[in-house]
C-alpha cells in the first residue's frame, strides 16, 4: 500500500477547490494529459471523470469514479487503468496550522496491478505520489496567484 504525505502551504479549502474541479484533474494527476467530467457532479459520490493518457503517438482513455466524498476533507477514487485493472486512491486533507497536510493512499483493487504488486511496484508508486503531490501544490499556488490577479484587476 503506497502512502505518502506533503504539507502544502495553503488552506485545506484551496486544496479542496483544486480537487473538486474535474477539469483540473490532469493538472495534478501524473500521467494524464486531459480530463473532463463525464457523469454526475464531480466530486460527489458516483461522479465520473474521463481522462486521457498519452504515450508518444498512443492515446488511451480511462475513467475515475468517486467512491467516497466528505467535502473539504476526504476524496476516495477508483481509477480504471485499462489492462492494469483498477486502483483505490484516497486523498485526505488535514488542517495543519495555516496550511494543509495532504495524505495520499493508493493500492490496486483488481486486475494485473494487484497481481504485479510488489516492493518494486511500491517504489514506483512512491515516486509517482511525490510528483503528484508536488503538482497538486503547484496547482494550488497557481490558482491562488490567478485569483489574486483577478482581484487586483477588478480593483483597477
Amino acid at each position: 500500500m503506497a502512502r505518502r504525505h506533503r504539507l502544502i502551504r495553503t488552506t485545506p479549502a484551496r486544496v479542496w477547490d483544486v480537487l473538486a474541479d474535474g477539469n483540473r484533474y490532469a493538472e495534478w494527476v501524473v500521467g494524464t494529459s486531459s480530463s473532463h467530467p463525464v457523469r454526475g457532479r464531480w466530486p460527489q459520490k458516483g461522479a465520473t471523470i474521463g481522462y486521457e493518457i498519452r504515450l508518444g503517438p498512443f492515446r488511451v482513455g480511462n475513467e475515475t469514479v468517486v467512491r467516497r466524498c466528505e467535502e473539504g476533507s476526504v476524496l476516495e477514487l477508483e481509477a480504471h487503468a485499462g489492462v492494469l485493472g483498477t486502483a483505490r486512491i484516497a486523498l485526505e486533507l488535514r488542517e495543519w496550522g495555516e496550511h494543509c497536510l495532504v495524505i495520499v493512499d493508493e493500492h490496486p483493487l483488481r486486475g494485473a496491478g494487484g497481481t504485479l504488486h510488489n516492493a518494486g511496484f511500491e517504489a514506483v508508486m512512491q515516486l509517482r505520489h511525490r510528483a503528484m503531490l508536488a503538482r497538486l501544490a503547484r496547482a494550488c499556488r497557481d490558482g491562488a496567484q490567478a485569483q489574486e490577479a483577478d482581484r487586483e484587476d477588478s480593483h483597477a
